[in-house]
């Protein structure tokens, strides 16, 4: 089938496009997923919804599709916390290892998944590598008390193409949101996600309440999942989809600043992390009340 009927609604324009339903969301998401449409279709798609924007229940559509095409690891009989970890480091440290890493000390089971979506930025991946965290080859349970690394391409080759489109058209695409609002495990799961923006903010809660998500919602360090490490972030929480608050954002300014590494690279991030993880550094507050949130939320589901 092609999705040019769907891509006339959706490509109006902000002001004149139409949002699908949910089914005609699932319907035309798969279609992409599965390379079925041409690549001009795609391209069209992509752009079309970044100017629209996506609706509450298109993305559920969208997770509807990709839901059917995961391939979902294990169930493992507890409840794993899962990291999407798509933007990596500009300014900061890529600190997502790291709150992997207290978490699964912390007896959890840790699900890292991600890519690299540009060029010049250093990806948890990397990280993980030179902390002797090797990517998956296969798919499979995550042990309590272990971390595991899970590129997108391995959970769904499909979306992996999608997130590469960004290198061709320079634009985010729906793929860049729904990786977030995924979580593609078997059993019990605690999704840890982040916004950029504020307007992301407020479609991403809406969907988390749609799909009846167990998750932890804020605003992370530079898109990673992880509390900034100089400040307190707002984190929500959503158990089946049922919102809390808990935490306010930090306001004012800061009167100290961590010790963190001044060079954000892999081997300088890696360095830093063993130092926290055996005590010769302290874990920044943020995010050590980060991992006590996702405890007690862990407790609840």
């Amino acid at each position: 089938m092609a999705i040019a009927h769907y891509i006339k609604e959706i490509g109006r324009g902000k002001d004149g496009a139409r949002a699908l339903t949910r089914e005609q969301a699932a319907d035309l998401f798969g279609q992409v997923l599965d390379g079925s449409v041409t690549d001009l279709e795609t391209g069209a798609f992509c752009l079309a919804m970044r100017i629209k924007g996506e609706t509450p229940q298109e993305m559920a559509g969208f997770l509807d599709a990709t839901e059917q095409r995961l391939h979902k690891l294990p169930d493992n009989h507890a409840t794993t916390v899962v990291l999407p970890s798509y933007n990596g480091a500009r300014k900061l440290p890529v600190l997502t290892p790291l709150l992997a890493l207290l978490l699964a000390r912390a007896g959890l089971p840790v699900l890292v998944h991600g890519a690299a979506t540009e060029s010049k930025r250093v990806f948890t991946a990397q990280v993980l590598e030179a902390l002797g965290v090797a990517a998956l080859s296969a798919i499979g349970p995550v042990a309590a008390g272990s971390v595991a690394f899970a590129p997108t391409e391995l959970l769904c080759p499909g979306l992996k193409r999608l997130l590469d489109v960004r290198r061709v058209v320079g634009l985010r695409n729906p793929a860049h949101s729904l990786v977030k609002l995924m979580s593609p495990c078997m059993g019990r799961s605690l999704l840890v996600t982040s916004y950029t923006h504020p307007e992301y903010a407020l479609s991403m809660a809406a969907t988390l309440e749609l799909m009846q998500t167990n998750a932890l919602l804020m605003r992370g360090t530079e898109g990673e999942p992880v509390a900034d490490p100089r400040r307190h972030p707002q984190i929500d929480a959503f158990v089946h989809g049922e919102r809390r608050q808990l935490q306010a954002a930090q306001p004012g300014t800061l009167g100290t600043l961590p010790d963190l590494p001044v060079q954000i690279d892999a081997l300088s991030t890696a360095t830093y992390t063993r130092l926290v993880m055996c005590g010769d550094k302290v874990v920044p507050p943020p995010i050590a009340l980060q991992v006590e949130h996702i405890l007690q939320t862990v407790k609840r589901i």
